[in-house]
């Protein structure tokens, strides 16, 4: 499968800057692992006037029948699949396969984030995209059905089944050339318009669409699939034709235009509050997102907490459940990310909050890898998903910082349970949850991390299932409830990094020992 992208420049703003905004430097090919194959970028051409970036997969045939076997639509169940396991164009035409490689390798450039040139990765671009080989379910008309809305200039050839017999007529394959010379697009954009509309074009998907597909498509679509006049046949396509996710997938695009329209937010739009929603209503379990977050309300609310810690409270969606509910007088979110802390504060409204629900609510930067005197003197601390995204070797200065320094009456942490991942078809084996994490603990993994903290700082902890448990492989989150047992600060320093072990556990003794000693006395 292969891919260009070339653009054009000028002395002062030279086309060679696709380098900085793909995050691929064009002096050297590069390779990158996938779960079906290797996928290689490299520049054929990088001057000033003009840059091409290329994406070639070369997927593993192999690893490829082991892992579709009965997955896609059409090919896998087909009656030949045995034969179609082997024979298949899924290593030559562009399909869902490159379009997770086009996520996997071009991630940053997808998102339009750019440290080094952030004002390039917002402007529009004049660009050109080619493809030389892909499945059009629906001939050249679907596809400049597809494109065309979007501002692009669209060339689809069809490729003749075999050159020397035109009789036998054209495939169903076209050679893809889209443009936008006058640069109405930008890079984010165009990279997300290719990475939706390849698997729609080919009409299948070489693993099993799952509820969060339909979040995967949102975020690629945001700001183009609502107002697309193809919407439905792109959703439908995209989410391989489930029609339970396509109509969830609809109602919240027409939620997401009619906010857009009003300049508003959607939570404002939808603030219906259905009673009897079907009989279908509680067959359908809710996202594990907001599980979890009910599980940390449950879990806050049993511990009697009034003043809160989200730490590493990312875009906020634990604050502003935090804010519907007025027990929590002080809530306090901490991110060592400014653009979350940004998110978090207009998804919070607090330019336009009141001054009383102002008060309650604060927002700063800070690192879980240091000690802070802001964080002591709370009821609680929520760790969210958090400890997985933190290297190993730094993972006891947040134990410290946390437990031995804030020392919170009761701390929630939640992280996936790594055995469950074997419940998630579309997770290829042997692959995390998020690109960004460290690790992934399994239950056992999770309770002696957990029994350790408890030893070294004084806690005790209760674990707690989040989602579906599993009878074999457990629940997709774990939870532990650590409640504070010795309310003297534990003296260790907290700069001695390299005798912590050490010195925790004679902070321990001489804590056990004092309480002896008191004891004895007042018998």
């Amino acid at each position: 499968m292969f891919l260009t992208i070339s653009t054009t420049g000028t002395p002062e703003r030279p086309a060679t800057d696709l380098g900085f905004l793909l995050h691929k430097h064009p002096g050297k090919a590069q390779a990158f692992s996938t779960s079906y194959g290797q996928a290689h970028v490299f520049y054929p051409e990088a001057t000033a006037e003009r840059c091409t970036a290329a994406l070639l997969l070369e997927v593993d045939p192999v690893a490829l029948a082991r892992r579709v076997r009965g997955a896609t639509k059409g090919r896998g169940g087909a009656a030949d699949a045995a034969l179609a396991q082997y024979v298949n164009d899924r290593p030559y035409a562009a399909s869902s396969l490159f379009a997770v490689a086009l996520s996997t390798v071009f991630s940053s450039a997808l998102r339009g984030a750019c440290k080094s040139l952030p004002e390039r990765a917002a402007e529009p671009l004049p660009l050109r995209a080619e493809v030389p080989a892909l499945p059009a379910r629906g001939g050249a008309r679907l596809v400049r059905a597809l494109f065309e809305p979007l501002g692009w200039t669209v060339s689809a050839d069809p490729v003749p089944l075999d050159e020397r017999f035109p009789e036998w007529g054209d495939s169903r394959y076209v050679r893809l050339v889209l443009d936008v010379p006058d640069g109405r697009l930008t890079l984010s954009e165009a990279l997300r318009h290719l990475y939706v509309l390849l698997p729609v074009l080919d009409d299948a998907k070489h693993y099993w669409v799952s509820a969060d597909e339909v979040d995967k498509l949102l975020r690629a679509g945001e700001g183009w699939l609502a107002g697309h006049p193809e919407q439905k046949l792109i959703t439908n396509r995209y989410l391989a034709r489930r029609w339970s996710l396509t109509r969830e997938a609809m109602e919240r695009l027409e939620l997401a235009r009619l906010a857009d329209a009003d300049d508003t937010d959607v939570e404002e739009i939808d603030n219906a509050v259905a009673e009897d929603e079907g009989p279908d209503a509680e067959d359908k379990p809710a996202p594990l997102a907001e599980q979890r977050r009910d599980a940390i309300l449950a879990a806050l609310g049993a511990a009697g907490a009034a003043r809160v810690l989200d730490l590493g409270c990312g875009q906020g969606q634990l604050l502003q459940a935090l804010l519907k509910d007025a027990r929590y007088t002080e809530i306090v979110g901490v991110d060592v990310s400014m653009r979350a802390l940004t998110v978090a504060s207009r998804r919070l409204k607090l330019d336009r909050m009141g001054q009383r629900q102002a008060e309650r609510v604060t927002l700063f930067q800070g690192s879980l890898a240091y000690t802070d005197k802001r964080l002591k003197g709370y009821d609680a601390a929520v760790l969210c998903e958090v400890v997985e995204h933190v290297d190993p070797e730094r993972l006891s200065a947040l134990e410290y910082a946390v437990f031995g320094s804030a020392r919170p009456r009761t701390v929630l942490v939640t992280t996936p349970n790594v055995e469950y991942n074997v419940r998630w078809e579309s997770l290829p084996a042997g692959h995390v949850r998020h690109g960004d994490h460290r690790f992934e603990w399994t239950r056992a993994e999770f309770r002696a991390w957990a029994e350790r903290v408890t030893h070294q700082h004084g806690y005790t902890v209760e674990f707690v299932p989040v989602g579906p448990d599993d009878p074999e492989v457990g629940p997709p989150t774990q939870m532990a409830v650590f409640t504070q047992t010795q309310t003297q600060t534990q003296a260790q320093t907290p700069n001695d990094r390299t005798g912590q072990n050490t010195q925790n556990t004679q902070n321990t003794r001489h804590t056990e020992n004092t309480r002896n000693t008191k004891e004895a006395k007042a018998a």
